[in-house]
């Protein structure tokens, strides 16, 4: 009777390990693209909130996406497969990067990358927390400003994630209106710098 209730305890255990694990390769396998409103909390290490955000995202896998912030300031980010272009309208500056492996090890790889997730992360169920199963993403990359990535699902639907980086930094990321598999025009993940805008990095 022990035996089996060691047993059953330890397949109990690895049906929790699993949990968050799986919802993330099932949400991958499932959604080739998606669109999503956002809010972004960033937070220091003295858990002072520093800046709140919000805007849209969309993603087209594997290397596409794109994010829309609208508020407290306009600023665009795209990865358009083969360059990472970032936007900041009141500075009218664009600054440009080869995407490359500038996304191993961020949250864009999760979403946006392809099917190899464990390439660039280890990967582990962090439980059951506030309705949502989590996991822990830690980047294999060192090179990479996040130390940790955690991801919340309800059912097969990603809610939350939350971004811990090497400077102690705690960022809040929530999503609503999560559709997944919408047609989005391949123009949406085309940046074309505005006219007179600064360049830098290309």
């Amino acid at each position: 009777m022990r035996l089996l209730f060691l047993l059953f305890a330890l397949l109990l255990a690895n049906a929790a390990h699993a949990g968050g694990v799986e919802r993330l390769k099932a949400f991958v396998a499932g959604a080739k693209t998606a669109e999503a409103d956002f809010s972004q909390t960033v937070a220091d290490k003295n858990g002072r909130v520093t800046q709140q955000a919000s805007g849209k995202m969309a993603f087209a896998r594997p290397g596409k996406f794109r994010w829309d912030y609208a508020t407290p300031y306009q600023q665009v980010i795209v990865g358009d497969g083969t360059k990472l272009w970032l936007f900041d309208a009141d500075l009218d500056q664009v600054t440009v990067k080869p995407l490359g492996d500038v996304i191993a090890g961020t949250p864009a790889a999760l979403l946006a990358g392809d099917n190899a997730i464990e390439k660039y992360f280890s990967l582990k169920d962090a439980g059951k927390a506030d309705g949502l199963e989590w996991l822990d993403a830690i980047p294999k990359n060192r090179d990479t400003t996040f130390e940790r990535i955690r991801m919340g699902f309800k059912g097969d639907v990603l809610v939350q994630m939350e971004l811990f980086d090497q400077f102690g930094q705690h960022t809040t990321l929530k999503l609503t209106h999560m559709v997944r598999n919408p047609a989005i025009a391949p123009s949406r993940f085309k940046f074309t710098p505005p006219k007179g805008a600064d360049v830098i990095g290309e």
